[in-house]
């Protein structure tokens, strides 16, 4: 198995994109988790579905909607303009918003789910000994919820690095800024490079198959967990 140095930046161009956008999806997501776990509001259910759309959406659709608002006719791209910051279409930093849509649901819905999970209870009896409402948060919720934070960064930043229709339409092709290591797997099929076709896909393959596990395992160990010895 061997890579070329177009594969080598490719594939460190996406470990890059993977990393920045898993870290802010677990800034932002998780007050979000946890407005959506705690709230009441009528606004939840259409919110809720707002922030699962990206996984029933073809990625071209989000990707050609984004093009459009952040281009230099969209109201995205007119207040980066208006910032002196150009417009963010075939840019890193267009990927990085992107990549942030659209694995916005593996990130929530896990933190969501684990924030849930944990019930009233745990709260009450922190709020009991007096622990301030930030208290509370930083001492019981995040915490217990870790495992929920595990599988929300696992699976975004997997989903991330097997991103290819939204990083393309957003991103286009550019050599060292945007061509991430589905799009360099894509041009080596089309030039019918099919070795080093067949190396990149084994890696993704290989990559994909072990995040599977740990996520399974961990699941696993955390039910026994749960159940105590039998």
């Amino acid at each position: 198995m061997s890579f070329s140095a177009g594969d080598i930046t490719a594939l460190w161009l996406t470990l890059r994109l993977a990393s920045l956008v898993t870290l802010l999806l677990l800034l932002l997501g998780t007050p979000l988790a946890w407005w959506l776990a705690r709230t009441r509001s009528r606004w939840k259910g259409p919110i809720s579905a707002v922030v699962a759309l990206p996984l029933v959406l073809p990625p071209t659709v989000l990707g050609f909607y984004l093009l459009l608002a952040m281009g230099p006719n969209g109201p995205v791209g007119q207040l980066t303009l208006a910032l002196g910051l150009g417009t963010l279409p075939f840019t890193f930093w267009g990927l990085v918003v992107a990549s942030m849509l659209y694995s916005l649901p593996f990130v929530v819905q896990p933190i969501q789910n684990a924030m849930e999970a944990l019930g009233e209870r745990p709260l009450e009896v922190a709020a009991t000994l007096r622990a301030s409402p930030w208290d509370r948060f930083f001492s019981v919720v995040l915490p217990l919820t870790r495992p929920g934070f595990l599988t929300a960064t696992i699976l975004g930043f997997a989903h991330t690095v097997g991103e290819f229709g939204v990083v393309l339409m957003i991103g286009g092709n550019i050599p060292g800024a945007t061509r991430v290591i589905s799009v360099q797997l894509y041009d080596h099929v089309e030039a019918l490079e099919y070795g080093q076709a067949h190396s990149l896909s084994a890696t993704l393959l290989l990559f994909s198959f072990v995040v599977l596990m740990v996520v399974y395992g961990f699941n696993r160990r955390q039910k026994l967990a749960r159940m105590g010895p039998l």
